[in-house]
This record gives C-alpha cells, sequence and structure tokens, in this order.
C-alpha cells in the first residue's frame, strides 16, 4: 500500500498560499440604504393614510352605538322610577343613581368635561313628562345628537352635535 506523506514545510507553503483575505466594509452590506429606508416610510405612510380615517369613523360609530344604549337605559329607569318610587313622576340623573337604576358613570355624564363614551346627558322632568338628551363633547366624539321622551322613541339629529338639544327632534330611529 502506498502512503503519501507530507513533508512539514509543504503544510506551510500551502497555508501561506491560501491565505484568507479579510472582510472590508465595501464588501458586505452594514444595514439599510437610505433609499430602502425612505420607502418603507412612504409604505407605512400610505397604509396610515388609508387606515386613521377609518378608525375615526369606526369610533364615531361605537360612540353614538353607545349614547343610544345609554338612552334606551335610562328610559327603561324612568319608567321603573314612576312605576316604583316615583308615584307617577318621572327622575333626574341624580336620583336615578340615588335608587341604583343607572350607574355613576352615566349619572356624572352631565357636561362635556365628564362624558361617558364622548357623549354627555341630560334630564328635564316636569311631573308626568320628561325630556331626555344625549349631545357628543366634540364632533370627533360623535356627529350626531339623540333625544328622547316617555315615549321611549329615540330621535337622532345632526345639527349642531356638540349642542344639547332642548325638545325631541330629529328622525327616529330603528327602536
Amino acid at each position: 500500500m502506498l502512503s503519501i506523506q507530507q513533508h512539514p514545510s509543504s503544510f506551510a507553503l500551502a497555508s501561506s498560499k491560501e491565505r484568507i483575505r479579510p472582510t472590508t466594509p465595501t464588501d458586505a452590506q452594514q444595514g439599510f440604504s437610505l433609499i430602502e429606508l425612505l420607502i418603507v416610510v412612504a409604505i407605512i405612510g400610505i397604509i396610515a393614510a388609508i387606515a386613521i380615517p377609518n378608525l375615526l369613523a369606526s369610533r364615531r360609530a361605537a360612540n353614538e352605538a353607545s349614547a343610544i344604549s345609554n338612552l334606551r337605559t335610562i328610559s327603561s329607569a324612568e319608567a321603573n322610577y314612576r312605576a316604583t318610587t316615583g308615584n307617577g313622576s318621572f327622575a333626574t340623573l341624580a336620583q336615578l343613581e340615588s335608587q341604583s337604576m343607572i350607574d355613576s358613570s352615566l349619572a356624572n355624564a352631565t357636561s362635556s368635561s365628564t362624558t361617558k363614551s364622548g357623549y354627555f346627558y341630560a334630564v328635564t322632568t316636569s311631573g308626568e313628562t320628561y325630556f331626555l338628551g344625549a349631545a357628543s363633547a366634540t364632533t370627533d366624539q360623535g356627529s350626531r345628537r339623540f333625544t328622547s321622551d316617555q315615549s321611549g322613541v329615540i330621535y337622532a339629529d345632526s345639527a349642531a352635535p356638540t349642542t344639547m338639544p332642548a325638545a325631541t327632534v330629529g328622525t327616529a330611529i330603528g327602536n
């Protein structure tokens, strides 16, 4: 059998011929270029321009649905108060809260600085009638105001959504 033995000096020659060249910054990319970063920022900007108006519209619709639900809650509490504690009369928000018919967050939402889901509420009672109104704190919070009375019908109106209406106005919504 033949065996080939390498001489130690031949190994040294071979290793000096196969020197590894050190890498320099021009050999390998060291991160992203400015153009690539600008493209990514432009794409994010386009996506945000599309998504943000839809997000704001969704929030406005959710606030309006919450206001309608709160009007229904107050109307039910008014009917319950009249039939039980009120002896035929309706109550203010504070009286409804004191009887535990509505929660404190709804009873205290009486001005644009103390809102519940972007809306504030007012109840005006007069013996056997009451008027209930809901207005948004800002037009970003809601684009309609809502009213109701002892009939329980809820009306929506888009005129001056941040101003509390003084009477039932607008179009009846799906009750």
